[in-house]
């Protein structure tokens, strides 16, 4: 059989009305592709007539909104390059012929114009349709630049367009929306107003409202103040943009605005917050960042463009390099994307550093509020985990404000080797604990670790600087030769029998994997250890939240042999003649699930062994 070759066919209504009703997620973008659209055809009139040479015909853009509430319809004008009939019947009537992407194709190679095609928006060539969203049908009167009559453009979306004659007094185009029944807020100025600045505030043209004979009324700032050198804008400039992108009161911590060039090219005005937003610990972690498009506002919640751990910072980002969809409402996968949030986390992570070494103070206020989030990157983000631990702070037992570990490592105690770690529920509690006793006595630094995440980071980060990390309630902690001497170090090592030990093993049971003495506590009677393989007990409160039935496994009960008590009570029980080892052998253990800030199973069985107990004490003074 002959080869042969066939065009593909469509259903050109069917097509349309998939881009009308299925391409954008929100009615209201139709403003934006309109305004969109305006402001191109403005830029390339300026571009034609710089091109031509003659500057006295350079024009000042402008975008007209209009309605008629009695009419249902919205004007769109501009003073742009205007559509010939032939044009109108090519982009318009041609769905994904983007009248913007070839005029951009075109100018390339010209010197002329200066980067007026580089704030050109168009891309796909379907936004226009967007506006059949909201109109029953669409009237378009425009006049070319340069030519001396008008067409007119118009449908209802569904059976073809038509084109005939029009008069139009200047050049430029006017796109009439005869609205549905369910679109009438778009007549309404404070609609159209929130739209306006929503997406489309910072357009350099402006845009205006005009409606009946009033006079008309600017609705966007056309100033985008990233666009203008860091230099020329002041520092009251900057907080009241932070105060209007970021809806917040506080004077930003740091400032970061730069424009990157080469491969990639973006401009930043991020803030660094120095109080934590509202949303901060919303379980969906969402970036607010604005990601804008030559100016055009596309989104703000941009998922991959910082992460997830930089959540907080506020701003905006505007390139002409990533690729969207064809709704523009999302981003496609793209390296642009990852490039720009390497940049992004490499310049907040330098500034932290800067802060670290020369505003220190203000630096531990920034990470008061906000240091919970930037760890979720020691766990999250392996390629920056380093960098994140090296402007991290932690509390400590030793210092009253907060260190780094390279300080901590610093201050080691003669004869360490480990960073020492804390892991409870609040730094309160943390510092009241039975497992610090034997390193205050030494004069040994301990981490206190109390954010949630610090158990997980923990997992993956067994080292700093060569160092490894050790829990002090897990496994059996050797500080011997670490620290301080021991002031009573030729004192005779209290030693519990054979018959204490076999008697709290037997009565503790299953509740305990080990009893033994402990070599790390001084005034505590008791603690409860894990071993080293186990969970620290933060870790197994946060595993309870998310399931109540959990319950960890045994822990190894410590009992401090030199306590005066614990030595009565050892005494008594290898001569046999004390009766009560079980209710203090449950006492014991009790004391030391309180002593971790956990409840105890039975609170009614342990009041009515501390009542007995007591009993039998009055009852013996009376004797």
């Amino acid at each position: 059989m002959t080869s042969q070759r066939f065009d593909f066919e469509a259903d050109t209504g069917r097509i349309l009305d998939i881009v009308i009703n299925s391409l954008y997620s929100q009615k209201e973008i139709f403003l934006r592709e309109l305004i969109s659209n305006a402001s191109d055809a403005i830029n390339k009139r300026k571009f034609a007539v710089l091109s031509a040479g003659d500057a006295a015909e350079m024009l000042d853009g402008e975008i007209t909104v209009s309605a008629d509430s009695k009419a249902r319809s919205l004007t769109i004008s501009d003073n742009g390059i205007g559509l010939t009939a032939d044009e109108m019947k090519d982009t318009l009537g041609t769905i994904a012929s983007s009248g913007t992407k070839a005029f951009a194709a075109a100018a390339s190679d010209s010197k002329d114009g200066g980067d007026l095609t580089d704030q050109l928006i168009g891309q796909f060539g379907v936004g226009f349709y967007s506006a059949f969203m909201v109109a029953e049908r669409i009237d378009v009167v425009s006049r070319a630049h340069g030519a001396a009559e008008a067409s007119h453009w118009h449908s209802d979306g569904a059976s073809g367009f038509s084109i005939d004659s029009a008069s139009r007094d200047t050049v430029g185009t006017d796109i009439t929306l005869h609205l549905k029944k369910d679109a009438k807020e778009y007549v309404e100025r404070e609609r159209i107003e929130f739209l306006v600045k929503k997406y489309s505030d910072h357009i350099a043209q402006p845009i205006m409202w005009l409606q009946d004979k009033a006079d008309p009324e600017r609705l966007n700032s056309a100033v985008a103040l990233w666009t203008r050198p860091a230099k020329d804008i002041s520092e009251e400039e900057y907080q009241n943009f932070y105060a209007s992108v970021a809806a917040a009161y506080d004077t930003p911590f740091a400032t970061l605005h730069n424009r990157t060039e080469g491969a990639v090219e973006f401009t930043n005005l991020v803030f660094i917050p120095s109080m934590a937003p509202f949303d901060l610990f919303d379980p969906e972690r969402r970036s607010r960042l604005q990601l804008y498009v030559n100016r055009v506002f596309i989104t703000d919640n941009c998922e991959g463009l910082v992460p997830k751990w930089l959540r907080f910072l506020r701003g905006v980002i505007d390139t002409p390099d990533v690729d969207l969809n064809v709704s523009r409402e999302m981003l496609q996968q793209n390296p642009v994307v990852t490039k720009i949030n390497k940049a992004i986390v490499k310049r907040v992570l330098g500034e932290f550093g800067k802060a670290l070494e020369k505003r220190r103070e203000e630096y531990e206020g920034l990470w008061n509020a906000m240091g919970r989030v930037i760890k979720e990157g020691l766990y999250e983000d392996d390629a920056n985990r380093a960098k994140i631990l090296d402007i991290s702070l932690f509390r400590s037992t030793r210092n009253d404000g907060m260190v780094t570990l390279k300080e901590y490592v610093e201050g080691f105690a003669a004869g360490q080797e480990m960073i020492y770690y804390l892991s409870a529920e609040n730094a309160d509690l943390a510092m009241t604990s039975p497992h610090l006793e034997s390193f205050r006595a030494k004069g040994i630094d301990v981490l206190l670790l109390t954010d949630p995440i610090d158990d997980f980071w923990l997992a993956g980060t067994p080292e700093f600087d060569g160092r490894t990390f050790q829990s002090i309630t897990r496994g059996e902690v050797d500080i011997s030769n670490v620290g301080e001497a021991d002031k009573d170090e030729d004192k005779a090592e209290a030693v519990l029998s054979d018959s204490f030990m076999a008697k709290m093993k037997h009565v503790l049971g299953g509740d305990v994997a080990d009893v033994r003495s402990s070599a790390n506590l001084e005034t505590s009677l008791a603690r409860l250890v894990a071993d080293q393989s186990g969970m620290d007990p933060q870790m197994e409160r946060m595993m309870r939240m998310h399931n109540p039935d959990f319950h960890g496994g045994p822990k190894i009960l410590e009992v401090n042999a030199k306590h005066p008590l614990i030595k009565a009570l050892n005494s008594r029980m290898e001569s046999g003649e004390f009766d009560g080892s079980d209710s203090f052998a449950r006492l014991l253990y009790d004391s030391a699930i309180v002593a971790e800030g956990e409840t105890i199973a039975d609170p009614r069985d342990f009041t009515n062994r501390i009542a007995a107990v007591m009993e039998k004490a009055l009852a013996n003074s009376k004797g």
